[in-house]
């Protein structure tokens, strides 16, 4: 179920697409049918809110009951001061919620009818209406648009569409999908919106996904914090702790480790060693004089052996 989870202040709604000319007709019926066209496309009708479906995209992440209850009192106080837009939903008396979808649920506490437009739109037009209404309502934060555009493009709307909802460049929409493509849903469910933080800093952080794992390192860092800390301060929280997790990786990386082979009676066979910079085989001749021997005499065929192995089982193109 899609939510539209943007703030909800008033804002001039876009006028609908002029009406196709009607078919001439003469006298006063003709002029009667243009009007009452005229009338059906602009006002603004009462509906039941059990008649409305909601569905759509994802583009915010916030939808809390919290806010939701306190936009149904000032409903209760000051009644339904912007409606919502909807579109005939192809069954008789039903529409699909094209935005406004919080102002529906409030209204679905409060009782009684919801104001709203109703507008014709096919599946671009009304993507288009909904990013547009967000934006002019409340600039969404960089990752919810990111998040926008990757269900959009998921759902197959053709990049022009995409573009139109949300008011970027193609190079824009480019820059938000790079970034998110490298982020778990679940790290930025357990961030949130994180309104004032941008590209570069969620960038900074993508960054270090191939080193740690953001959304293990996210839980145990958002564990000390407030439930209702700020996003900024979420995030903040979050960029730190995997920032020093990934630093504690590469030192541990360069300091090295070691594993030792056995044979099948637990007879140390030679110590392996790794760091960033080399591998190491360690046979002790103490331990083992022939099998020292023995390999003195082959290890360089072995190791040419096992090179020419790596590269035919596709480690490097011939």
């Amino acid at each position: 179920m899609g939510r539209n989870i943007f703030n909800q202040t008033a804002v001039d709604v876009p006028p609908s697409p002029a009406p196709a000319k009607p078919t001439k007709l003469g006298g006063s019926v003709g002029g009667l049918r243009e009007s009452l066209r005229e009338i059906t496309a602009n006002s603004i009708r009462d509906i039941d809110p059990e008649q409305i479906e909601v569905d759509g995209l994802r583009d915010r992440l916030a939808f809390d009951d919290d806010g939701i209850d306190l936009l149904a009192e000032s409903i209760r106080k000051h009644g339904q001061q912007v409606p919502i837009m909807v579109r005939p939903s192809g069954q008789p008396d039903r529409y699909r919620v094209v935005y406004g979808r919080r102002r529906l649920a409030a209204i679905r506490q409060v009782g009684g009818p919801v104001k709203a437009i109703v507008r014709t739109l096919d599946d671009d037009a009304s993507l288009i209406a909904q990013g547009q209404e967000n934006n002019l309502r409340l600039d969404p934060s960089f990752i919810e648009k990111a998040l926008f555009i990757k269900e959009m493009q998921e759902a197959g709307y053709r990049p022009g569409v995409i573009q139109d909802a949300l008011g970027l460049t193609r190079q824009g929409i480019s820059n938000h999908r790079v970034v998110i493509e490298q982020l778990p849903d679940e790290l930025i469910r357990l961030i949130g919106p994180a309104h004032g933080t941008g590209r570069r800093q969620w960038g900074d952080l993508a960054a270090l996904a191939s080193k740690v794992s953001l959304a293990e390192v996210a839980r145990t860092a958002l564990a000390a914090l407030p439930q209702d800390a700020p996003g900024s301060d979420r995030f903040q929280t979050v960029y730190n702790a995997c920032l020093r997790a990934a630093k504690g990786s590469a030192n541990r990386s360069k300091q090295g480790r070691s594993s030792t082979v056995k044979d099948e009676d637990g007879n140390v066979v030679a110590t392996l060693t790794f760091d960033a910079k080399s591998i190491g085989i360690k046979v002790t001749r103490k331990d083992n004089p022939e099998f020292g021997l023995w390999l003195e005499e082959r290890a360089e065929a072995a190791l040419r052996d096992l090179f020419h192995q790596w590269r035919d089982e596709g480690g490097q193109e011939n």
